[in-house]
């Protein structure tokens, strides 16, 4: 594979990424911000088609999406950055003849910002429509459909959506939660996966052979991150108003709210940094 274009270089997860990537690939970092990268570095916004001409000189073969405006942020800057910045990108490099994209998306696509979100179902599918109130959740959505939209006029293009789930520094991770009352981001507390899982995600996804079309997988941790079995929790939350009765099956009590199988059956991905190890 010849260069790998990490969008969002000096963020938490990018520095992870290009850190990781760079030991085996030739990586260009694109950033507003120093990602204090030995390699080539683009200086600027995605969503600026001035700035993407910067990138004319690199022969890019696969790209690693991780700019974004993050949750609370405005509908405008939602739209404008996640949604359109991401069909600029991908315009700008499809034509450039780039067929492999590994996206970050987010489990807040599904709509969980908001503390009145009832799941269709759990544990929540890779393909579980958007239900958002929220700008970040909605423009993760739509993010998705601008990738399945390219895929539609190309055939040929790889693209891989990795509905993140919230990331924390290995050397400090979130506390268990036990039964309270619902919240926004309510089902974020219980779904996390350490950084180094996420960038071992991101590695796989972009070496996976080719297949042609749009992958949307969730990726987190296959158990919850709580003190208590995960039933007891969504039952504090929710009531009865949602079938949690998985959680109740043997060997399942710790499952994780989101289902992974499709992506350790796509990728071969289970994360590792679990919170079994943290529970008395």
């Amino acid at each position: 594979m010849g260069r790998i274009l990490v969008t969002g270089a000096s963020g938490f997860i990018g520095g992870g990424v290009i850190r990781d990537l760079e030991l085996d690939h030739g990586v260009v970092a694109m950033s507003r911000h120093d990602p204090d990268h030995e390699g080539p570095w683009v200086q600027g916004e995605f969503q600026s088609f001035e700035d993407l001409r910067a990138l004319d000189q690199y022969e890019i073969d696969a790209v690693v999406h991780l700019g974004a405006v993050t949750g609370g942020c405005s509908e405008r800057d939602g739209m404008a950055v996640n949604v359109e910045g991401t069909r600029a990108l991908m315009r700008y490099l499809v034509d450039g003849g780039c067929r492999k994209f590994v996206l970050a998306s987010s489990i807040a696509a599904v709509g969980l910002a908001d503390a009145a979100f009832r799941p269709e179902e759990m544990p929540i599918a890779d393909d579980h429509p958007c239900l958002a109130t929220d700008a970040y959740g909605l423009s993760k959505y739509l993010m998705e459909e601008v990738a399945r939209y390219f895929v539609r006029q190309n055939r040929d293009l790889d693209v891989i959506a990795l509905r993140l789930a919230a990331i924390f520094a290995d050397e400090d991770p979130p506390p268990l939660r036990s039964p309270g009352a619902p919240s926004p981001y309510a089902l974020a507390t219980i779904t996390s996966m350490a950084l180094s899982d996420t960038v071992r995600a991101i590695r796989l996804a972009v070496e996976a052979p080719h297949k042609e079309g749009l992958r949307v997988l969730n990726t987190t941790h296959p158990e919850a991150w709580t003190a208590v079995p995960v039933a007891e929790v969504l039952r504090a939350w929710w009531g009865s108003s949602v079938d949690v009765s998985h959680y109740d099956e043997p060997g399942r009590q710790y499952d994780s709210p989101f289902g992974v199988a499709r992506i350790d059956s796509e990728l071969g991905f289970v994360a590792k940094h679990g919170p079994d190890r943290y529970r008395e």
